[in-house]
This record gives C-alpha cells, sequence and structure tokens, in this order.
C-alpha cells in the first residue's frame, strides 16, 4: 500500500490532518485544494468562523503530534451562559469534574496550522486553487480546473475526498451511479456577525459560549483570541420570525432590539453587517455507500456532514481520522480497509447527526425549562454516586471519547428515561437499582 501514492481531494482540516497522519506513516501523499493557500490567503468573511475543539478532536490532534501547537490557538469555555430576554444572565457548566471544559478555536488559524504541519513533510504534495471537478471512477481519473481556467486530469490513485458537505467528489460519484447521496436541509439558515472587543476589555465573558435562547431561534457567540466575539444568528428562512422577515435595516434593528436588547450595544455594525454577511444553510449529509471499491474513500463533512448544535462536526471528522489511521494497521488492502472503515464509522455518524439536531431544541428551548436544570443537577448526582454506569450524554459526547457515538445515543436515550422516573418520585431512594438494572458498566 506504502507504494502507492495518495491523492486527498480537500485541503481544510480534515484533510490537512490525514495528510500529517499518513506521511508520517510514510506515505506519498498530494493534497488538493479548489482554494487559495490558507497561509497566504485571509479567512472567508462570514463561514464559521469559530469552532468547538474537544475531547475527541484533541485526542486526533495528540495521534498527530500536533496538541502542542494548537494549544495557543484556544479559548476555554466553561459553559453555557444564557441570556435571559432582560438581560439576565447565567452560566451552565458542561460538567462538575476539572477538564470538562471545550474550546474556542478560530477555523482559519487552526487550518493555517494543520496545512503547514502537512507542507513541512517532504513526501507531502500542496496543490491550492485547483478545483475538482469530478472523478471518473471508471476511467480512473480525477478531474480538475486550475486558476487559469484550464482542465485536466491525473489518475484515479487512491483517492481520499475530505472537500467538506458541499463535496464535488461525493456528487460526481452519486451521478455515475456509485453511491447514494442526498442532504436534508434544516428549514433554519444561520449568519454571523462581529462582537468586538470594548477598547482592551472583552465585549463578554471570555470563558463561556454565550446563548440567547428564544424557542424557535437563538444566537450564540464564541469567543476569539482578540477579544471579539463571533456571534451567530440561527432562524427560520420562512415565517413570522425568520431571515424572510428581516428585509430591511429597520427591521433588523428592530428584531435585535425585541429579542437580543443586551447584545445590541456589542454589535455596532449590526445592520450593514447583516445585510452584507452571506446568509448560510444548514444540513445533513447521507451517503451510502462512503467508498468506490479500493479507489475513492468519502471521510469527514464530504460523508456525513451534520448540523452544528452539538459542536461535533469538526470533532466527528477529526475521529474519522483517528479511525482511519487505526484502521491501517490490520489491513494490506484498500478496498477492505475502506469497506471496515465505512462499516465501524456509520452508526457513529448517524448517532451524531441524530444528537446534533436535538441540541438545537436543547439549546434554543429546553435550556430555559425548569425541568432541563433540575435533570442537569440529576445527572451530575448520580454521576458522583455511579461513575461507573451514568455519565451525561453530553458529557458522553464531548469528554468521552473512548465511548463511541453509537454508544452515547443508546446510553442517554436509557437514562432519559431513569432521569424522568426519578424526577417524578422525588428523591433517589430507587436510584441505585434503576441503574444496575438498566446500565450496564462502562
Amino acid at each position: 500500500m506504502r507504494a502507492q501514492p495518495i491523492n486527498i481531494v480537500g485541503a481544510g482540516m480534515a484533510g490537512s490532518l490525514l495528510a500529517v497522519l499518513l506521511a508520517k506513516r510514510g506515505f506519498a501523499v498530494s493534497l488538493y485544494d479548489k482554494r487559495p493557500d490558507p497561509r497566504q490567503a485571509t479567512a472567508e468573511r462570514g463561514r464559521s468562523i469559530n469552532l468547538a475543539l474537544a475531547a475527541r478532536g484533541m485526542r486526533a490532534l495528540e495521534r498527530a503530534g500536533m496538541m502542542d501547537a494548537v494549544r495557543p490557538l484556544l479559548i476555554e469555555m466553561r459553559g453555557r451562559m444564557i441570556h435571559g430576554i432582560s438581560g439576565e444572565t447565567k452560566l451552565l457548566p458542561y460538567g462538575w469534574k476539572p477538564g470538562e471544559v471545550i474550546y474556542s478555536v478560530g477555523r482559519a488559524a487552526l487550518t493555517r496550522l494543520l496545512v503547514e504541519a502537512a507542507a513541512r513533510h517532504p513526501n507531502v504534495t500542496l496543490h491550492f486553487n485547483q478545483a475538482c471537478i469530478g472523478a471518473g471512477a471508471a476511467e480512473d481519473v480525477l478531474r480538475f480546473r486550475d486558476e487559469n481556467g484550464d482542465d485536466y486530469d491525473v489518475k484515479l490513485t487512491t483517492t481520499i475526498g475530505t472537500d467538506g458537505a458541499g463535496s464535488i467528489l461525493r456528487t460526481s460519484l452519486a451521478a455515475d451511479g456509485f453511491l447514494q447521496a442526498r442532504e436534508e436541509l434544516l428549514d433554519h439558515d444561520y449568519k454571523e456577525l462581529t462582537l468586538p472587543p470594548l477598547g482592551f476589555v472583552p465585549a463578554l465573558e471570555m470563558n463561556a459560549l454565550h446563548v440567547w435562547p428564544r424557542g424557535g431561534f437563538m444566537l450564540i457567540a464564541l469567543p476569539n483570541t482578540d477579544g471579539s466575539f463571533t456571534a451567530t444568528l440561527f432562524l427560520a428562512k420562512r415565517g413570522e420570525h425568520s431571515f424572510a422577515s428581516l428585509a430591511t435595516s429597520a427591521a433588523v434593528n428592530d428584531f435585535f432590539a425585541r429579542e437580543f436588547p443586551d447584545a445590541v450595544p456589542l454589535i455596532p455594525n449590526l445592520p450593514t453587517d447583516f445585510v452584507q454577511n452571506p446568509q448560510g444553510q444548514l444540513g445533513t449529509v447521507h451517503a451510502e455507500p462512503w467508498h468506490v471499491g479500493g479507489k475513492v474513500l468519502l471521510l469527514g463533512d464530504a460523508a456525513h456532514a451534520i448540523v452544528p448544535f452539538h459542536g461535533q462536526g469538526m470533532n466527528a471528522a477529526f475521529e474519522d481520522c483517528t479511525a482511519f489511521d487505526e484502521l491501517l494497521d490490520p489491513h494490506d488492502a484498500w478496498e477492505p480497509l475502506f469497506a471496515a472503515f465505512d462499516r465501524a464509522r456509520r452508526p457513529n455518524a448517524q448517532a451524531i447527526a441524530q444528537m446534533a439536531l436535538e441540541n438545537y431544541i436543547e439549546m434554543r428551548d429546553t435550556v430555559r425549562d425548569p425541568r432541563f436544570e433540575r435533570f442537569k443537577a440529576l445527572s451530575v448526582e448520580l454521576e458522583r454516586r455511579f461513575p461507573d454506569r451514568f455519565i451525561p450524554r453530553y458529557s458522553m459526547v464531548m469528554f468521552h471519547p473512548e465511548i463511541s457515538y453509537a454508544d452515547a445515543l443508546r446510553r442517554g436515550k436509557v437514562q432519559e428515561g431513569i432521569l424522568a422516573e426519578l424526577d417524578r418520585t422525588g428523591n433517589l431512594d430507587g436510584a441505585g437499582a434503576l441503574i444496575e438494572g438498566r446500565l450496564p458498566r462502562l
């Protein structure tokens, strides 16, 4: 396998990290991307500037020997800072144990660092401004268009597609009948806004993810290393409270003054930025299979993009890289390796896609319900008493990479029933029997 060069289409975070892992094993890698070299270009405006790094992503970065270089880019977030309609705030910690935090990281800075790491390996060749326009799997070619608009082909040696949610490779392979793919779009879109620092003071508490939950929609804000915050409005496309209803500057100002009054003074260019920044789509990608024999494999968002509400899109893609690297050891041919990757990761991709959708409802609505806080407090107490059996689902996903997404979803459903039963009775006398009877040891 090492005698055969590998193409990676998509030099974003997953593609660059995978290139590093493969290069460390001695593979020759050609890494292609349609965008300019991030070491020289500015970040794309309004496109998911902030990301949440958690344990699964950190484990992958450790495996690649990258975590020490990444740490200076990180801002610790200890919990969700909930902003009420009257401006009151309340911090809901993510966990109760030391280290149960997640980290805000800038997409552009992290991508650049990963590309720089890949470029340091002499067996990695980087090709920027080279847009993949399709795969001819039957003809064994990859088709590209260069920055001058000229088309050319390269040999379809073993190829891994990490070209994101809008993957051209996935679309091309589906059009040629090699796989089935669909995008399940949410009826909500998003738009990003900037909260600059107030002089030398951050606009908000830095060590928290800020959430303005308003039922059917929400605003969130994540910290940046310069003291600014990137805010993201998640809102229906159409209807009374929707992007369609915010067609004028006056409508934007009225909407924010009514729904997010404490945020308005922090967004000095609100109407202008709202109009100028792009309105992004949200959705879940479903594809089957993820590979064409031993020729092409889809990985990360190209295979299973999800909505961003659990902060796991990047982490899931990085965990794909870990899983792929681990599968290299017991396999000596690409086709069985690709098939094994598909089998191993598919249940987990499906599980985190479902949990991400459920977390949107939690973030925009459920966090306002007193029952949510009762369940959270009860979960903490049960984890203290039964740490080898009961771990809150959010904690399993964010802080326990040894527990698969599929197991977190499965155990989470059982735990939800236990919590509901204990909440209904109002005491913990029967907690031990319930947990030991329904939850196997971890």
